[in-house]
């Protein structure tokens, strides 16, 4: 919990909803609007996929993660989130305002949330708010569409290839290192984690790119690429 309502205000500033204004701005902006703060242990669940979004949830302190469970119980984690950041913004009006995964404390968490009519009022009084809120939402439709790509390649070694090129891509090298453990690519893949460990392996021996820990160098372009056909 906050020592102070500063404090909090000053994390705020951080928050890609009130980018660009000021401590001042932040406090009118939020004055007179229901907020509530919540604290949620360790493996507790926020959100559950299928509930209605009533209200905007701007994680504070912690981190959660987005996951969806399939019919057959098998879980495939989407994202980590990590503060400060809305949840689910997205999904807050619409037809169908509802949650599409299930959003679970990855740790002990702190979590704001304003009522969805509160800050509907609040993006009518600040341009702002409503100019971070449609570039929030924009960018959360980007993400979503590449990680619908991601999830079409059937193979693990097609998946691993489209995570490593991405990579590539937002580095501009070929020698980067992953941000993700081989436990986390294979909660991020969907799969089992010999099985990432096993591809790595494989795409180690033909050649394919070099591996040192978690530094990747890779080594055939093409070769990989070929795995996303």
């Amino acid at each position: 919990m906050f020592d102070s309502e500063e404090q909090m205000i000053e994390l705020l500033g951080e928050c890609n909803l009130f980018r660009g204004m000021t401590s001042q701005e932040i406090t009118r902006v939020l004055s007179g609007h229901l907020g509530r703060i919540k604290n949620y242990a360790r493996d507790t669940l926020i959100a559950q996929a299928g509930d209605e979004v009533r209200f905007l949830h701007i994680l504070l302190q912690g981190s959660v993660k987005g996951e969806m469970v399939d019919y057959a119980g098998k879980v495939i984690k989407i994202e980590d989130i990590t503060p400060p950041r809305p949840l689910a913004p997205a999904f807050l009006f619409g037809n169908q305002n509802s949650y599409p995964v299930n959003i679970t404390s990855a740790e002990d968490t702190l979590v704001l949330s304003i009522p969805r009519e509160h800050f509907l009022a609040m993006l009518q009084e600040s341009e702002k708010v409503l100019v971070n809120f449609i570039n929030i939402v924009s960018n959360r439709g980007q993400f979503l569409s590449n990680k619908i790509k991601f999830l079409s390649f059937t193979t693990i070694k097609g998946k691993l290839a489209q995570y490593l090129l991405d990579l590539s891509a937002q580095t501009g090298s070929m020698r980067f290192t992953l941000p993700h453990s081989q436990t986390q690519l294979s909660e991020l893949f969907g799969v089992a984690r010999p099985s990432i460990g096993r591809a790595i392996s494989e795409l180690n021996r033909d050649g394919i790119f070099r591996t040192e820990g978690k530094k990747v160098e890779i080594m055939d372009l093409a070769g990989l690429t070929s795995y996303l056909k």
